[in-house]
């Protein structure tokens, strides 16, 4: 890849990770309007690295105290708190997910990678979450998220698997119906993504692995960065301005996306 195709795919990857607007809608805009090249294994890698250091980065504390308190709940015996609860539940919302990653990503990626596939379920997904955040209780935290909620949750996230869905858009709006606050679904979801983009992240670079394949470092190296730094700003802005501006923004950026698709398609 040239340094545009580089730059513009990690930004693209970088915003679109957390945003619930549909990753594969936007990296299949540039393949089909510009004629570009799958951007690669070892580049997707890079850039699943990347996203991943900047939910870290920015959760810090939360998963700092998530940790701490489930790993003294589960070898030192000690009293349930709020945040080892959370890191249960968390768990438990990731296992639907890698369960169906496992059984249906070949299956997914022969049968519905499309342009239609794509269309459809950007704008299908979007109307979705309009409907979420119109009737939503918004009265929840984190904290007051059950296993129930939480599988329901995980449940939801395994639709993402569905090119177009978007991960972090399917999660709030599953949590925006189940009552959580826009900020504590979006929270959760963000939460969510660490152990499932760690999941992917881990899966594909074994495939690259195993591919042996010489590795382009400096493409790597730029891409991870571009996508960590971008995915940082994406989360900050959201986490900051999502209680004011509601995802009604998003859910017409959608409605239009999937229109560009269709437009395409055809």
């Amino acid at each position: 890849m040239d340094l545009l195709q580089i730059v513009f795919l990690a930004l693209i990857q970088g915003i679109t990770e957390f945003l619930p607007i549909s990753s594969s809608g936007h990296l299949l805009l540039p393949s089909e309007l510009l004629g570009w090249p799958d951007q690669g294994l070892a580049f997707d890698v890079a850039v699943h690295v990347g996203t991943l250091s900047a939910v870290v980065l920015y959760f810090r504390h939360s998963l700092g105290a998530m940790a701490r308190d489930w790993l003294g709940q589960v070898f030192a015996r000690r009293d349930s708190t709020e945040d080892s609860q959370l890191a249960w539940y968390l768990i438990l919302a990731t296992v639907p997910a890698a369960l169906a990653g496992l059984v249906f990503d070949g299956a997914i990626e022969t049968h519905l990678r499309s342009v239609w596939v794509v269309a459809i379920t950007t704008i299908v997904f979007g109307l979705a979450l309009g409907w979420a955040d119109w009737h939503g209780g918004r009265a929840k935290t984190v904290f007051d998220i059950t296993w129930k909620t939480a599988l329901i949750i995980g449940l939801a996230q395994a639709l993402a698997l569905i090119p177009g869905t978007s991960r972090s858009g399917i999660t709030i709006t599953a949590a925006l119906f189940l009552g959580l606050t826009r900020t504590d679904a979006a929270r959760f979801s963000f939460l969510l993504s660490v152990p499932v983009i760690a999941l992917s992240g881990g899966y594909k670079a074994l495939q690259l692995w195993l591919q042996s394949e010489p590795a382009p470092w400096g493409e790597l190296v730029g891409g991870a960065a571009i996508a960590g730094v971008s995915a940082f700003v994406c989360i900050h802005y959201f986490m900051h301005y999502i209680r004011q501006i509601g995802m009604m923004p998003f859910v017409v950026y959608r409605l239009l996306l999937g229109a560009a698709l269709i437009w395409v398609a055809l």
